[in-house]
């Protein structure tokens, strides 16, 4: 089957683009014909990716949590690719695996700095970009956990319904626009965000999954690439999960 060229003409960013689910998604957007801006903190991953994605792809190297630094971006990229069409906001950290009560605060403050407040810059810097064209769409990733708490996660859990009621928020302000703003809530997928948590958790996330395997990054990309494309006309804040049956509701 030939491969849809759904983005022909559009612009994408896409954070945490350099591994695991943004890379996914990246390199399908780029497939599919946008010219692909990536935002990394991971500069040496950054330098090899338009060789590993087969494409042009306009790139930056930041730290999401530095709003000042995110600003820069948004309009650089801008000014790179022209205009921004599409914001695909992947970066996430996992944060490290203890009760609420023994949660470290510098850890719990780390993992909300980019989760949430990181998130919300990007949202925040390109959304007026959008605005001046006329359209956008934005796929901001949460998780599963964000709706059933994972135990000893509880700043993961925590700052992925934080997420989700940014999204929901944006969405409604944007509704009379042409910007369209959803969220996925994937279940346990293999990223190299697996690194920061241990196998006791993976297996806890694992048995929670009525499919009973993990989810593939490609599975996550083709639900991300739906949201942001046209076809997503009528549809705004809302939650698509990518779950493997576990959510509820």
């Amino acid at each position: 089957m030939a491969e849809m060229r759904r983005f022909e003409g559009r612009t994408a960013i896409v954070t945490g683009g350099a591994s695991g689910i943004g890379l996914a998604a990246a390199a399908r957007l780029l497939r599919e014909g946008a010219r692909l801006a990536v935002w990394d903190r991971n500069a040496e991953a950054l330098a090899k990716l338009a060789g590993d994605l087969g494409g042009t792809v306009h790139t930056e190297a930041l730290d999401l949590a530095d709003p000042e630094a995110v600003q820069r971006a948004a309009d650089a990229t801008a000014k790179a690719l022209g205009k921004l069409d599409i914001l695909v906001a992947s970066a996430g950290l996992a944060g490290p695996v203890y009760t609420t009560w023994d949660y470290p605060i510098d850890e719990w403050k780390r993992v909300f700095d980019v989760n949430v407040h990181g998130l919300f810059y990007c949202n925040r810097f390109v959304v007026p970009h959008m605005m001046a064209n006329g359209y956008g769409r934005i796929v901001n990733i949460a998780s599963i956990a964000g709706k059933e708490g994972n135990p000893n996660a509880s700043a993961y859990s925590a700052s992925k319904a934080a997420v989700i009621g940014l999204t929901k928020s944006l969405g409604k302000e944007l509704a009379k626009t042409e910007i369209r703003v959803n969220c996925i809530t994937p279940a346990a997928v293999r990223t190299p965000i697996f690194d920061q948590i241990t196998q006791q958790h993976i297996d806890y996330m694992l048995s929670r999954i009525p499919i009973g395997r993990l989810g593939r990054v490609e599975e996550i990309a083709a639900m991300i690439c739906w949201l942001a494309s046209e076809e997503v006309s009528f549809t705004t804040g809302a939650v698509f999960d990518c779950s493997g049956g576990r959510a509820t509701y």
